[in-house]
C-alpha cells in the first residue's frame, strides 16, 4: 500500500473514512485513559479504604478485649474493698508482724486473693496494701512495705477513688489497677492488680502492613503500649504525643505528612480507660501494590489502543465502500431513474439502516406521483359533490318552508310556530358559521327552542328573562352556550313537575364579566348528581338533544377559549331549584360576518 493512499485514507480533510478513524482513535485514547485512571483512583481508595477498616476493627477489638479484661479487675477489686470481715478487719488489726493473729490474718487474706485470681491467665498479681504498713498478695513478683511512699502508691491514692490505671516497668512490664480501701470515711489502704503485659501486646499487635506502627498512649501522656520493633522513619515520642493531642477525642482518620512521609492516622479513645490508640500506616507501602498495577494497566491500555486503531481502520473501510454504493444509487435518482439496480446493502449498522429508508422513500416517492395522479381525479369528483351539497340545505329549508305555508292555509297555528321555530334554529346552527354570537342571538335561539319544546307538555313554560343593563344584548358569546343550559333546565328540572314550573335566565355585568344565570325551580341535583354533571359521567342523559352538547360540553368549550376562572358553576339544593351560573369575558364589538345559506 502507498503512503499517499493511506494518507488519503486516514486524513479528515480528505475523506470520512479519515474521520471515522480519527474520531475512533481519540474516543478508544480518551476511554482507555479514563477507565483507567478511574480504575486506579479507585482502586487506590479501596486500599486505603479497606486498610482503614481493618485497623480502626482491629483497634475496637483490643479496646473491647482490653475493657473485658479491666472490667473483670474492677470487679475483683470492688470485690476485695466491699469484703469486711477478709480485708478491712485484717488491714484495721493491731496485731503486728511475726505474731500468731498476724500470721492467721495473712493466711486468710492471701487465701482469698488467691482465690480471686484462679483461672485468670492475664492477672499475674493482686495485692492489698495498708497505709498502716500491712501488705498482702498473691502471685509475683514479690512485694513489701517498700511500696509506701513510691510514686505507684502515691497515684493510686490520688487517682484511686473509683479506678486508677498505671504501667509500670521495672522487673517485668504490667498494667496496674487500682483502687483505695476505705473504713469510716478514711482511706486505710489500696488494692493492685497486675494485668500481664504480653496480653496488652497480643491484644494490640495490629500491622496492615510491615512496617505500620501502633501506639497507646494514657491520659498522662505515657506510653501504655508502643511497638517492639519501629522503623527508621518512626516518628519521635514527642510528635506521637502531639499528634494524640492534635486528635483528642476526634476518634477519626486523617491523612498526616510526618516528616516528610505521608501517614494515615486512625485515632480512637477508649471510653473505660481514657487511652488514646494511634494506628500509622505508611500510605507509600500501603499503596505499593496498586504502582505495580498501574504500570501493568498501561502496558495493557497501550496493546488495546494499538488493536482499536488497527480495527477502526478495517471497519471504517467497510462502512466506507457502502456508502459509496449508497451515493452511485442516489445519483440515479437524481437523474430521474427509479427504477434503477439496487445493490443490497446487508449490514444493519447506520449505513444498513439509511439504505432501507432510501429504498422507503424511492418506494414512497413512487407512490407519491400516483396518489397525485389519483388526488386530481378526486378533485374533480369532490367538485361534484361539494356542487351536490349545496343543494341540500336549499331543498331542506324550501321544504319547511311549504310546511309552515300548509299549516297556514290550514289553519293549524302550532305546526305554523313550530316549523317557523325550527328554521330559525337551523338557519342559526348550519346557516350562521361565525363562533361568536350576541347574547341577543343566543336569547332568540332559546325563544325559537322554546317554541317548539313547549307542545311537549301540558302546561306552558314560563320563561323569564331579566336583562340588568340592555347594552350587554350586544355582547359577544360562544355560540350555543345558552341553548344546552336552558333545554338541561327544561327536560331535567321542570319537565317532571306536574305544574308551576318556570325558568329565570339573567344576564347582567360582574367585574367586567357578562354573567347568565339559569336557574329552574325544578327538582335538583345532590353534590354527587353535580359533580357527575361536570365530570363527564352521564353524557347520555345530559346532553342537548337539539345540539348535541351538555353541560360539561359548554363548560370546556368555554375554559379552552378563555381559561380559568371562566366557566359553569352549578348551584342546587334536592327539590328546591338548580341554578347554572355562566362567566364569560365581556366581549364588545361586531361578532363577524354571517355565512347563510338563504
Amino acid at each position: 500500500m502507498k503512503l499517499s493512499t493511506l494518507r488519503r485514507w486516514i486524513s479528515p480533510s480528505l475523506s470520512i473514512q479519515g474521520k471515522i478513524f480519527l474520531a475512533f482513535s481519540l474516543v478508544a485514547l480518551l476511554s482507555i485513559l479514563s477507565i483507567t485512571g478511574i480504575v486506579y483512583v479507585n482502586m487506590r481508595d479501596t486500599i486505603k479504604s479497606n486498610a482503614v477498616t481493618s485497623v480502626s476493627d482491629s483497634i475496637r477489638q483490643a479496646d473491647e478485649s482490653l475493657n473485658i479484661m479491666l472490667e473483670e479487675i474492677d470487679r475483683l477489686n470492688m470485690v476485695v474493698v466491699i469484703n469486711k470481715n477478709t480485708v478491712i478487719d485484717t488491714l484495721i488489726s493491731p496485731s503486728v508482724e511475726i505474731s500468731h493473729e498476724w500470721f492467721q490474718e495473712q493466711k486468710r487474706i492471701e487465701e482469698f486473693l488467691s482465690s480471686l485470681i484462679t483461672y485468670k491467665p492475664y492477672i499475674s498479681r493482686i495485692a492489698v496494701v495498708g497505709l498502716n504498713g500491712k501488705v498482702f498478695f498473691s502471685g509475683g513478683p514479690w512485694l513489701d512495705s517498700t511500696i509506701l511512699g513510691t510514686p505507684t502508691m502515691e497515684y493510686m491514692l490520688r487517682n484511686g477513688s473509683r479506678h486508677a490505671y498505671l504501667k509500670q516497668t521495672g522487673v517485668a512490664e504490667t498494667i496496674t489497677v487500682g483502687r483505695e480501701i476505705r473504713y469510716n470515711r478514711e482511706t486505710i489502704g489500696v488494692v493492685m492488680v497486675d494485668l500481664r503485659y504480653d496480653f496488652i501486646r497480643k491484644t494490640y499487635g495490629v500491622k496492615p502492613t510491615a512496617d505500620s506502627m501502633l501506639y497507646v498512649l494514657d491520659q498522662q501522656n505515657g506510653f501504655v503500649y508502643r511497638p517492639d520493633q519501629t522503623p527508621s522513619f518512626a516518628p519521635s515520642d514527642q510528635k506521637i504525643i502531639d499528634l494524640k493531642r492534635e486528635l483528642a477525642g476526634k476518634g477519626d482518620v486523617v491523612e498526616k505528612v510526618i516528616d516528610g512521609r505521608s501517614f494515615i492516622v486512625v485515632s480512637r479513645q477508649s471510653d473505660h480507660t481514657g487511652w488514646s490508640t494511634l494506628a500509622l500506616i505508611p500510605l507509600d507501602s500501603l499503596l505499593s501494590e496498586s504502582t505495580q498495577l498501574r504500570n501493568l494497566m498501561l502496558e495493557v491500555s497501550v496493546i488495546v489502543l494499538i488493536v482499536v486503531l488497527i480495527g477502526s481502520l478495517q471497519v471504517s473501510s467497510r462502512i466506507t465502500i457502502n456508502i459509496r454504493r449508497l451515493k452511485a444509487m442516489m445519483m440515479l435518482v437524481k437523474d430521474g431513474n427509479l427504477t434503477f439496480p439496487k445493490k443490497e446493502i446487508k449490514t444493519k449498522d447506520e449505513v444498513g439502516q439509511l439504505y432501507h429508508v432510501f429504498i422507503s422513500m424511492v418506494e414512497g416517492l413512487k407512490r407519491l406521483l400516483e396518489g397525485i395522479r389519483v388526488s386530481e381525479k378526486e378533485k374533480r369528483e369532490a367538485e361534484l359533490t361539494a356542487l351536490q351539497a349545496q343543494i341540500r340545505p336549499h331543498f331542506l329549508y324550501n321544504s319547511l318552508n311549504t310546511i309552515k305555508y300548509l299549516a297556514k292555509l290550514n289553519g293549524a297555528p302550532n305546526i305554523e310556530e313550530v316549523s317557523g321555530s325550527l328554521i330559525d334554529l337551523m338557519r342559526g346552527v348550519l346557516g350562521n358559521s361565525n363562533e361568536y354570537l350576541t347574547v341577543r342571538e343566543e336569547l332568540d335561539y332559546v325563544r325559537s327552542f322554546i317554541s317548539i319544546v313547549k307542545y311537549k307538555y301540558m302546561e306552558p313554560i314560563a320563561v323569564h328573562e331579566e336583562i340588568g343593563d340592555p347594552s350587554l344584548l350586544d355582547s359577544r358569546m360562544l355560540k350555543l352556550t345558552l341553548q344546552p343550559i336552558v333545554e338541561n333546565a327544561i327536560l331535567h328540572g321542570i319537565g317532571s313537575r306536574e305544574q308551576g314550573g318556570f325558568v329565570t335566565i339573567r344576564v347582567y355585568e360582574e367585574h367586567r364579566d357578562l354573567m347568565i344565570e339559569v336557574t329552574d325551580n325544578g327538582k335538583g341535583m345532590t353534590s354527587e348528581q353535580m359533580e357527575l354533571l361536570l365530570g363527564g359521567q352521564g353524557t347520555k342523559t345530559t346532553s342537548s338533544r337539539f345540539s348535541g352538547m351538555g353541560v360539561r360540553n359548554v363548560h370546556e368549550r368555554i375554559v379552552r377559549s378563555f381559561d380559568e376562572p371562566y366557566g359553569i358553576k352549578l348551584y342546587s339544593e334536592p327539590g328546591l331549584y338548580t341554578k347554572v351560573e355562566i362567566r364569560i369575558p365581556n366581549l364588545r364589538g361586531p361578532a363577524g360576518s354571517e355565512q347563510e345559506v338563504s
